[in-house]
Order: structure tokens, then sequence, then C-alpha cells
């Protein structure tokens, strides 16, 4: 699958999660039954074009609640996803994994793919799980902390709010001020770096990750036709090796490894068995 193949599959994701177009001139949030139902990329709940609710808003909203429950359905839902697809989630079907993608196609002086310490914050988007997303608020009761001070496409949801309906920008206090800073942050990172939100703060891509290990959608690399040139390597934007691990926690599943491999020794698709274990000795 080429670039542009990829980028109308995720133009369309976008869409379809965001498909109450009036809402954008209106300033009103939909409120109608798909509402109540999970989409499997990061889209906000209050974005005003928003037809499903964010996996990880309703996580931490019924986490948050006065009466604490452990909430099945959005696990369910999520579980659900991220065995089906993994990450793939992340590469094909997030509009702020959209967003990042686009921001990185800007021209820069300098555009990085590792650096020093890299490896070592990739582990932070698991500190934001954990803490934000799930210890604070079961303790701090209807405080969805990660929505309410971090998230970026909170941030983007809250803007196109405003500019939809501008008495709202008089609503907008330090804590819009402070994330607004972070997103500013990353849409610069974005520019520079691919995809900096997926790979060191996104809960979500932090739950995803590990299911791509037994996700039924996977990576796989046959050993037998490799010719360890390293250009899959070379042109990954999360620093995945895809010969060494096909199914690395980091890897969106975006497909230009496999369009670059000269020798096709990568390919996607239903869970098999694994071709380069059945390749060793």
């Amino acid at each position: 699958m080429d670039k542009k193949k990829r980028l109308v599959i995720q133009s369309v994701a976008a869409l379809i999660q965001n498909a109450n177009f009036k809402g954008f001139f209106t300033g009103k949030l939909y409120d109608g039954k798909t509402k109540g139902i999970c989409v499997p990329g990061l889209n906000c709940y209050s974005c005003p074009g928003a037809v499903g609710a964010c996996p990880i808003g309703s996580l931490q909203n019924s986490l948050s609640s006065f009466r604490f429950k452990i909430p099945y359905y959005v696990i369910g839902l999520i579980l659900f996803f991220g065995t089906l697809l993994g990450r793939l989630i992340c590469g094909f079907l997030c509009p702020f994994g959209l967003l990042q993608d686009l921001l990185n196609k800007i021209p820069f002086p300098v555009k990085l793919k590792r650096f020093k310490g890299d490896k070592y914050l990739r582990w932070l988007k698991y500190a934001v799980l954990i803490v934000l997303v799930i210890i604070l608020p079961i303790c701090v009761k209807l405080t969805p902390f990660f929505c309410k001070y971090l998230c970026p496409s909170g941030t983007v949801s809250g803007i196109l709010l405003a500019l939809s309906n501008t008495r709202l920008f008089k609503q907008f206090g330090s804590i819009f001020a402070w994330k607004a800073c972070i997103l500013g942050m990353i849409i610069l990172a974005s520019i520079i770096i691919a995809r900096p939100f997926c790979k060191y703060l996104c809960p979500l891509g932090a739950i995803y990750g590990p299911l791509n290990k037994v996700s039924l959608i996977r990576m796989e690399c046959d050993a037998s036709r490799c010719v360890s040139c390293g250009k899959c390597s070379n042109v990954c934007d999360m620093g995945v090796d895809p010969v060494k691990d096909a199914n690395s926690f980091e890897c969106i599943r975006c497909l230009k490894c496999v369009n670059e491999c000269p020798v096709k020794a990568l390919s996607i698709g239903i869970k098999q068995k694994d071709r380069q274990k059945a390749a060793a000795p």
C-alpha cells in the first residue's frame, strides 16, 4: 500500500469518527446514540464533529465516578480493538495520528528519527497510562486527569468548539492555557520528530502496543527471504527493526517497511505460524 492510499484511509477514518459536520458550524456537540460507543482511536468526546466516545476518556470517567466500578464495557472494547488490530489502529484509524503525520510533512532543517534518551522516553506513555488514566482518577473523584491536564486531542477539540461558538473563548482559563502550551510543544515536536505523542505520551498506544504480540492482524518477516539490507529499519518512523521484532510494541503497522523491502520478506495479515521461527534452524 502506497503513502497516498494510507492517507486516504486515515482521512476517511477521521471523517467517519467526526461525521457531525454541522457541529463545526453550530458549536453543539452530537448527542445521538452512537456517542455512547467508543471509537478505536484517540478522538475527543468534546470535538464538535465527534459521533463516538474516546476510549481513554470513557475509561477515566468510569474510574473517577462517585460509585467506583470496573468499566467492563470500555475495557472490553479496547481489548477487542487491540486483539483484532493491535497498533494498526494508530497507523490507520487514529485522527490525532493523522494530524501528527501531516505536521511531519512540513519542511524543517532538522528531522530526527533517533536521539539520545529516545528509548527511555518510550516508557513515559506507560507511566501516563498508569498514573494519569488509572490511579489518579480512582483516587480523585470526577477528575479525568489525562483529559483535563494533558490530552492534546482535547485541546484541539476545545479550539474547534470555540471557533464555532466564540463565547466559549471567555471561559478558557489557566488549565486551557497549560494544555495549549503542551499542544504547541507537541505540534513543534511533530514537525521535527515523527509521531512524538504516539511514541512518548499516548496511553492508548501503551495499551495497544503489547497487544501487537497477540493481535489477529500481525506483521511477519520471512527469514528465508530477508537479505539483511536494513532498508526496512531505516525507513521506519517509529524506530523499529522489523527483522528483529516484526510485532514490536512500537510498530504502528504503517506498512512503510513492507513497501520498502526489495525482496518482499515482510508482510501483514491474519495471524499465521511465525515464518521467522519456522525458518530458524
